[in-house]
């Protein structure tokens, strides 16, 4: 049956690319692989994958075995499990080309005991997350293993503090004491601090999709994604009626408004209540008004009288915009995208 949604994501593959190209630069010498846990950060693992492979993306991260698992034949690329592997991991492990990244004795001794074959490390550095700590690395725990890359992840990267630095050092130190081959510390943020933290490998996540960590980023990352929304009912609210939950909104004046089909269920969150900006087909400035409901959000029309049900309006997307108005960091913009919306790749 021929179906579409009465709202969907634009979703610019070019731009994917060209973001994904950008870092790799950016990395030096260092490949650049690709976060696409989280369902490519809401956009569609698969197809994100797709496109990054076929630029030359070597080297896919997810956090589960099931995230492994539903993203498929990925050809040349490998993909590393970055939550490791749990007893009910056992199933799947031997997905070709897939491998555990090791966060905890138990998971290295689980991983000897499913055969030990190729895999990652984590070693925490000072993030107090996941992760192997300096003291089991020396102690011989991975004597034996095959490792393929050993990695830690970034605190504060987005912002200038003496972490960075001190993990940075920590991890400098590490060369050497396993048998791994590569080495990978800098995630988007970290990319932007120079090529000292990009080692062997940087694994870019929400910069890909658009997100600006730090403001090296700024002006060279291209947005990827953007929200349209269907109008459901156009109404007129007299002077001194409000609009949506709470009455949040009053009409100082007769208003022409309205109501899309778009909500906080569709990661169009409350935060963009009397915040957020639609945009209609000629590029008027709308006004989101009033509280942002479950599948509903109001706009005010009034730079826009002749736009009718059924028209389609753009919702300011641009990340870093985006979490300004809404008080939400970018990652939660990105990751909170529903199931309801149709995806269109362009």
């Amino acid at each position: 049956m021929d179906w579409t949604a009465p709202n969907r994501l634009r979703i610019d593959g070019d731009a994917l690319v060209v973001n994904w190209r950008t870092l790799a630069r950016m990395s030096g010498r260092a490949a650049c692989g690709a976060a696409v846990k989280a369902n490519g950060y809401g956009l569609g693992a698969r197809e994100v994958a797709q496109r990054l492979v076929a630029a030359g993306c070597r080297d896919l991260f997810v956090a589960t075995w099931g995230e492994a698992r539903a993203l498929g034949d990925v050809g040349p690329a490998r993909v590393s499990v970055l939550h490791g592997v749990r007893d009910e991991d056992a199933p799947l492990v031997g997905l070709p080309g897939v491998r555990p990244v090791l966060n905890t004795p138990d998971q290295v001794r689980r991983w000897r005991d499913l055969g030990g074959g190729l895999c990652d490390v984590m070693v925490d550095t000072g993030m107090n997350r996941l992760g192997l700590s300096p003291h089991d690395v020396a102690s011989g725990l991975l004597d034996g293993l095959a490792i393929d890359t050993l990695m830690s992840h970034l605190a504060c990267a987005d912002e200038d503090h003496p972490l960075n630095a001190r993990q940075q050092a920590a991890f400098a130190d590490l060369p050497g004491r396993t048998s791994a081959r590569r080495m990978s510390l800098a995630n988007s943020a970290g990319i932007a601090l120079g090529t000292d933290y990009a080692f062997d490998l940087t694994r870019p996540g929400l910069a890909l999709y658009g997100g600006v960590p730090r403001a090296e980023l700024a002006g060279v990352i291209r947005s990827v994604v953007g929200i349209e929304a269907q109008i459901l009912q156009r109404r007129t609210v007299r002077a001194g009626e409000a609009v949506g939950y709470n009455a949040t909104w009053t009409a100082a004046a007769d208003a022409d408004v309205a109501i899309v089909n778009l909500g906080y269920a569709d990661g169009y969150w409350r935060g963009f209540s009397d915040r957020g900006v639609a945009h209609g087909p000629a590029g008027e400035s709308l006004p989101v008004i009033g509280r942002v409901s479950m599948d509903l959000v109001a706009v005010d029309l009034a730079v826009a009288p002749s736009l009718s049900e059924g028209a389609w309006l753009t919702f300011t997307y641009a990340l870093p915009t985006a979490a300004a108005a809404s008080g939400m960091s970018q990652y939660e913009l990105l990751t909170g995208l529903g199931d309801r919306f149709d995806r269109v790749w362009t």
